[in-house]
């Protein structure tokens, strides 16, 4: 869509030609399934449904989810199970280490569930994770992807003094749809995480993303992108909302490919230095050409 094109809504309805996937097979899909469940690790790529599984896992890539994958808040996009956590394992941290280094990556993404019902949100363990990974595979670098954590300062303090290679935070959607979408998060929490990461740690590559095809219009999408790089933020994704499952919120439109081109020339413009602009995009798919990029 070009600038001052107008918005057709599509409707859920079937799925078009450019967001048909392969079922996953193959046998590096299966190895990294094989190392992933002997280290008894979860995967954010299964738990959030993500359609980019069979080209990530068959190149030995994979975005790991810590501290359980049961979630606190109940986010209507999202496919990760909600309710009440089970106690943090402290034997998580080597044990991704160790997968790590099986897999022999050369950058990693950690997400987790977000734990409101932790002090620190789990920030010392994100921590924990970032040492054993640099203590057994030293030259991999690290991005990892936290929830808001409630916008506690001391939280991100802890984050911020390890410095990760990236610091990402998403906002996932507009402003005007956080009511609807993510009822109990709050846009300027999110802004506000990341804009502490930057202070506190300028030579870290701040990163957020954004999903698109649940009711937002351009414009906010524009001004998504100049909230970000207001708040410092250096990277972007922008990818097509999916809906997991029935009892999730309903896709408002499929946007067609030219689109996401769009708001990836606008990106650039506005000064990001790296951007991921496709209806398959997400937060850790092709994350480390991402980092490369910013970093070139």
């Amino acid at each position: 869509m070009l600038e001052g094109d107008q918005v057709v809504s599509t409707g859920e309805g079937s799925k078009p030609d450019w967001l048909r996937v392969k079922a996953p097979a193959g046998n590096e899909y299966a190895s990294t399934m094989s190392i992933l469940r002997k280290h008894k690790l979860v995967t954010v790529c299964e738990e959030a449904a993500c359609p980019n599984v069979q080209e990530c896992w068959s190149k030995f890539h994979a975005a790991f989810m810590i501290l359980g994958d049961v979630c606190t808040r109940s986010c209507r996009f999202c496919n990760v199970k909600k309710g009440i956590p089970c106690h943090v394992d402290a034997d998580e941290p080597m044990r991704l280490a160790r997968t790590v280094r099986a897999l022999g990556l050369k950058h990693v993404v950690i997400t987790s569930v977000t734990r409101d019902d932790l002090l620190d949100g789990g920030a010392l363990h994100f921590v924990k994770c970032i040492r054993d990974i640099r203590d057994l595979s030293p030259k991999t670098t690290v991005e990892i992807l936290t929830p808001d954590f409630l916008n506690q300062e001391s939280a991100i303090h802890i984050i911020a003094e390890e410095l990760p290679d990236v610091y990402n935070h998403n906002v996932e959607t507009v402003p005007s749809l956080y009511k609807k979408i993510r009822s109990r998060s709050v846009y300027s929490n999110s802004l506000g995480v990341l804009r502490s990461m930057k202070q506190l740690a300028p030579e870290v590559l701040t990163k957020s993303g954004i999903m698109l095809g649940l009711g937002e219009k351009q414009d906010e999408v524009l001004g998504v992108m100049d909230d970000l790089r207001s708040v410092g933020v250096d990277l972007i994704t922008i990818g097509q909302y999916l809906q997991p499952t029935p009892m999730h919120v309903r896709v408002e439109r499929f946007v067609e490919p030219k689109e996401f081109e769009y708001y990836a020339s606008v990106a650039y413009r506005k000064g990001f230095r790296g951007v991921a602009s496709s209806p398959f995009t997400r937060s850790s798919h092709n994350a480390g050409s991402l980092y490369l990029e910013a970093k070139s």
